[in-house]
């Protein structure tokens, strides 16, 4: 989870990267945009992008709908980071729809404000961002989890771009990892495939730790874990793994070496693009199998 360790070792990361410029260090320590473009698929399909409001019980989620321009397609929930929805998380939104998933990006926020909630460019480094952030992630709790995660799968499943006949599937990064898992858990008999990336509070000593639920889960799981991360909870992969080992459910669970905790998004300070890549594919592979 974002917090301010993780402030912590981003900046000795960045300060110790080889081969970036003092001018470099300076604009990564300012934040970074979207100056880095997404590799498209070889057969990237053509798709259709819409903003969305769906009706929860706490209130309307705006959202980013995208899926193929024709057909019907498996339907895919990605959670945000501690961010929120983005053009980041648009960008990757739209990636996946162009290989052949209707995908709907939420704003987790939506119960204290509509997307954006930062500007292009700001980081979680920003005491300023984490003091507006703050706030809106303290609505958000597992019971909210729960929740949202039923909304949500109900809206898609009315989608006529998705393919009700298959499974959904759900990815989430940072704080996003931990509902993933209560989706996975709130709503078993649709979602089959699922993947954390740099997922925080996966396994906790609290009753209500998303780990306590896959005995509820009937998904696949990719679970795709920061150096930083392992470092500092080394035992939660173990744990992780043998919990999915005694439920009987197919799980990936690796530490990227070298990638520190938010490296997927292409506008996070620490944007690891090879290992980026490497957690990318290994979401496809999982989708192609678990939604088939």
């Amino acid at each position: 989870m974002c917090d301010e360790f993780t402030v912590q070792d981003n900046e000795e990361y960045l300060k110790n990267a080889e081969g970036l410029t003092r001018r470099e260090f300076g604009a990564l320590a300012a934040g970074v945009g979207l100056s880095i473009v997404l590799p498209r698929a070889a057969n990237a399909l053509a798709v259709v992008e819409s903003d969305v409001e769906i009706s929860t019980p706490d209130g309307t989620a705006d959202c980013y709908f995208v899926h193929p321009s024709e057909g019907r397609h498996p339907g895919v929930i990605v959670w945000p980071d501690i961010l929120g929805l983005r053009p980041a998380f648009r960008m990757m939104g739209k990636r996946l729809a162009e290989s052949g998933y209707s995908v709907l990006v939420v704003n987790p926020f939506y119960r204290g404000a509509k997307a954006p909630i930062i500007e292009e460019g700001q980081s979680f480094q920003d005491p300023k961002v984490r003091e507006k952030i703050g706030p809106l992630y303290r609505q958000l709790g597992p019971d909210t989890h729960a929740t949202d995660a039923k909304a949500f799968v109900s809206w898609i499943d009315l989608q006529s771009p998705v393919d009700t006949s298959r499974k959904i599937g759900t990815t989430g990064y940072c704080m996003g990892g931990p509902i993933v898992m209560r989706t996975a858990a709130t709503v078993p008999e649709r979602v089959g495939g699922a993947a954390t990336f740099h997922g925080g509070g996966l396994v906790t000593d609290d009753e209500n730790s998303p780990h306590q639920l896959i005995p509820k889960m009937k998904a696949s799981f990719l679970i795709a874990i920061a150096a930083n991360d392992d470092e500092r909870q080394p035992d939660a992969k173990t744990v992780l793994k043998e919990s999915y080992d005694k439920a009987g459910l197919a799980a990936e669970i690796e530490v990227y070496a070298g990638a520190m905790h938010g490296w997927c998004p292409p506008d996070s300070r620490v944007y690891n693009e090879a290992q980026a890549e490497k957690a990318w594919g290994r979401l496809l592979e999982l989708f192609g199998k678990a939604l088939a």
